[in-house]
């Protein structure tokens, strides 16, 4: 029965693309294809949240992982959100530099080796991320 309901799943999941390649191989437009994709993702969402598929969930079953806390688990998160966001602020922050270090480059040749650096420091703010969300992990486990 398992079977069955993972090949149903993969078949209507699936099936939005097919109808977006039909429609960009008789040259139409596929966004009758990605509404499709989007409406048949919601019915699927609902209805296997509806039909309670994937096993029923027990409080009486509810454990604590081995050796973790609450505690650990909000050290956990803040690991994570230490490296993600400040690869986000690496990430514009090169996106900005880059930008006006290759503008710079065009006019005059002799400013590579300050852009670069420029650059450089700009990456280092998602390496000092990582680098504290290291810190944190060995202070969880």
């Amino acid at each position: 029965m398992e079977f069955l309901t993972s090949l149903v799943l993969v078949v209507l999941l699936l099936s939005p693309l097919f109808v977006i390649y039909y429609l960009n191989k008789k040259g139409r437009n596929v966004k009758k294809g990605m509404i499709a994709n989007i409406i048949c993702f919601f019915v699927l969402v609902i209805g296997f949240t509806a039909a309670n598929i994937g096993g029923v969930a027990s409080a009486a079953e509810a454990t604590q992982p081995a050796g973790l806390t609450i505690g650990d688990g909000i050290g956990l998160i803040s690991a994570a959100l230490s490296t993600g966001l400040s690869c986000i602020g690496g990430g514009i922050a090169v996106a900005s530099s880059a930008t006006a270090a290759i503008g710079a480059m065009s006019e005059d040749q002799s400013t590579f080796g300050k852009s670069l650096i420029f650059v450089g420091m700009a990456e280092g703010v998602a390496l000092y991320g990582m680098l504290v969300s290291f810190q944190i992990i060995a202070k969880v486990g």
